[in-house]
C-alpha cells in the first residue's frame, strides 16, 4: 500500500527535498506546468510542478479540473509567490477523470443556489469543506461537553407514537397498502393492520423519551434527528434536522439557563481554537458579501468578533413580560414597521421581534423566560399567577443575532395532579402517554431540559445564511434528492 501525506501535512512541513506522494482532485492546472490539487485535508491546495517534457501527452490531457490523480515526487522550497512549498512531479497517476464539459465546478465563484442544486459535489468547494468541517467540531464539542460532566449519552427512538410538541405536523411511518390500505367499520385506516399494530410516526423530539432517562441517571443528553412535516419555505427550517436535548434531574429553570449559556459558550469557544483556518475563510467570505449591502444592513460586528462577543458577555436574562413591555415601546412597533404588531400581552412572539431584542436593543445573546402558558407546550411547569392572575410557564427561549431562537426550553411539570389537568385542557391524550405520567406517579422529582437545535448553531458560528447550506442533504418541502 502506497504511504501516502496529506497536503495539510505538506503545507506545513520543513522537512525538504525528500520523496513523498499525495493524492487529491485536481482544483486547477495552467500553463501546462502548474496543478493545484486539495484532497480535503485543509483549504488550502499543494502546488504539483509538472515536467512537461518528460510528462506523457495522454496524461497531461487528462488533468482536468475535477480529476483524482496520485502524484509522486519531491517536495521543495517554492520559488513562487503565494505558497511555501512546491512537489516536483516524477510521475502522476490518473486515479478518476473528470470530462471537462460535464463537471459542474469550474476554477470561479458559484452561487450558493446553483450549489444546493448539486449538493452532492459542494464538498469540494472551500466554503463548503469550512462549514462542514465546522460543524464537525461543534457536534465533537457538544459530545465533549456533556461527557466531561458525567452526562450519559442517550438515543432515543427515532419511530414514535408520540407527538412530544402537541404540533401535529409529523410524517407517518406506515407499510400499510397506500392505495388499498384497510380501513375499519367507519372508513378510517386500521393502523390495527400496520407494522406496529397502531399510527406511528416520526419523531419530533427525543424529549419524553429523554426524562425517562433522566429520572434514573440524574442528567442525559440526546442529540439526533428530528423531523417536522411542516411546509416551511424559511431560510431557517428544515423538515430533517439535528436537536441536542439535554434533560436534568433536580435541576430548575434557573439551572436550566446556566447549564444553556455554559454550553453554547463553551462550543463556540472549541469552534474559535479548532477552526482558525476555516472560520477565518468565513469571516471573509461574510465580509465581501457584506460589501453589497446597503450600509443600514451591514453587520457592525465581523463573523470571529461576534463568535468572541458572545464569550465575553453574560446572556441578557429577562421575563416575557419585560419583553412585551420593551417591544411594545419599541420604534418599530410605534412607527408600525414590525409585520407582526405587539399590542397586548400574550401574544407569540415572531422572528423580527426575537431579533430586534437581541440586535437593536440588548445588543446580545438574551434569554426570555416565563412565557404565557397558552402559547406553550403541555409539559412545561405552571408558575403562580402575576399580580394580573396570568398564568405563566417556567419556560426560557436564547435568542441569538441572525438566528431568532435557538435554545427553547423549560422546567419540566413534576406535579402529577398539575401535569394531567394541562393534558386534559390541550386535549392531549393521558392513555397514550401512560409511561411518561408513571414519572411523576413514581418519584417525581424537579427537572428541566432544554433542546437546541443544531443547525441553527451551526448557521451562527459558519456565518451563513440559509439553513440549507450547513446541513448535508437538506430535507424541505418537494424537494429530497440524494
Amino acid at each position: 500500500m502506497i504511504k501516502r501525506e496529506k497536503v495539510k501535512s505538506l503545507l506545513e512541513t520543513s522537512e525538504f527535498n525528500r520523496e513523498v506522494t499525495v493524492m487529491g482532485w485536481v482544483r486547477t492546472f495552467r500553463n501546462n506546468q502548474f496543478i493545484a490539487i486539495n484532497d480535503g485535508s485543509c483549504l488550502g491546495n499543494i502546488q504539483i510542478v509538472v515536467d512537461f517534457n518528460n510528462t506523457p501527452e495522454e496524461i497531461l490531457k487528462r488533468l482536468t479540473t475535477g480529476a483524482a490523480i496520485s502524484v509522486k515526487g519531491t517536495i521543495v522550497e517554492s520559488l513562487g509567490k503565494g505558497q511555501r512549498v512546491d512537489i516536483k512531479a516524477e510521475s502522476i497517476e490518473i486515479l478518476g477523470d473528470s470530462d471537462p464539459e460535464k463537471f459542474p465546478l469550474q476554477p470561479k465563484k458559484h452561487s450558493l443556489e446553483f450549489l444546493r442544486e448539486i449538493a452532492h459535489l459542494r464538498f469540494r468547494t472551500n466554503t463548503f469543506n469550512a462549514v462542514f468541517k465546522v460543524r464537525h467540531a461543534l457536534a465533537f464539542a457538544i459530545h465533549q461537553f456533556y461527557n466531561e460532566r458525567g452526562f450519559v449519552y442517550m438515543h432515543t427512538p427515532i419511530i414514535t407514537a408520540s407527538d412530544a410538541e402537541g404540533a401535529g405536523e409529523m410524517f407517518k411511518v406506515t407499510t400499510l397498502d397506500l392505495d388499498n390500505p384497510p380501513r375499519t367499520e367507519d372508513g378510517n385506516v386500521d393502523y390495527s393492520a400496520d407494522f406496529f399494530a397502531r399510527s406511528a410516526n416520526l419523531t419530533v423530539s427525543g424529549q419524553l423519551e429523554g426524562e425517562l432517562a433522566a429520572m434514573a441517571f440524574g442528567q442525559i443528553y440526546t442529540f439526533g434527528p428530528t423531523f417536522r412535516a411542516e411546509n416551511s419555505n424559511t431560510t431557517r427550517h428544515l423538515a430533517e434536522f439535528w436537536m441536542v436535548e439535554p434533560e436534568v434531574a433536580f435541576a430548575d429553570l434557573e439551572d436550566n439557563m446556566q447549564l444553556a449559556e455554559d454550553m453554547l459558550k463553551y462550543v463556540i469557544d472549541y469552534a474559535l481554537k479548532n477552526c482558525k483556518e476555516e472560520l477565518e475563510f468565513l469571516n471573509a467570505r461574510l465580509l465581501e458579501e457584506e460589501k453589497s449591502k446597503p450600509q443600514n444592513e451591514r453587520s457592525e460586528l465581523s463573523l470571529i468578533d461576534k463568535l468572541n462577543f458572545c464569550l465575553s458577555n453574560d446572556f441578557e436574562r429577562l421575563t416575557y413580560t419585560e419583553a412585551i413591555a420593551i417591544l411594545k415601546s419599541s420604534k418599530p412597533n410605534q412607527k408600525k414597521q414590525f409585520k407582526y404588531l405587539i399590542d397586548e400581552w400574550g401574544a407569540d412572539l415572531q422572528s423580527e421581534h426575537e431579533r430586534y431584542l437581541v440586535e437593536k436593543h440588548f445588543k446580545k445573546p438574551v434569554i426570555l423566560t416565563d412565557y404565557p402558558a397558552d402559547i406553550k407546550s403541555f409539559y412545561m411547569r405552571q408558575n403562580e399567577p402575576d399580580a394580573q392572575g396570568r398564568q405563566t410557564v417556567a419556560a426560557m427561549d436564547i435568542l441569538f443575532p441572525g438566528i431568532g431562537e435557538i435554545v427553547g426550553g423549560s422546567q419540566r411539570e413534576e406535579r402529577l395532579d398539575k401535569l394531567t389537568a394541562r393534558m386534559e385542557a390541550m386535549n392531549v391524550p393521558q392513555e397514550e402517554l401512560w409511561w411518561f405520567l408513571d414519572t411523576r406517579r413514581f418519584g417525581s422529582a424537579p427537572h428541566s431540559g432544554f433542546g437546541l437545535g443544531f443547525e441553527r448553531l451551526v448557521l451562527f458560528v459558519s456565518g451563513m445564511t440559509n439553513i440549507r447550506d450547513v446541513i448535508a442533504f437538506p430535507r424541505f418541502p418537494r424537494n429530497a434528492e440524494f
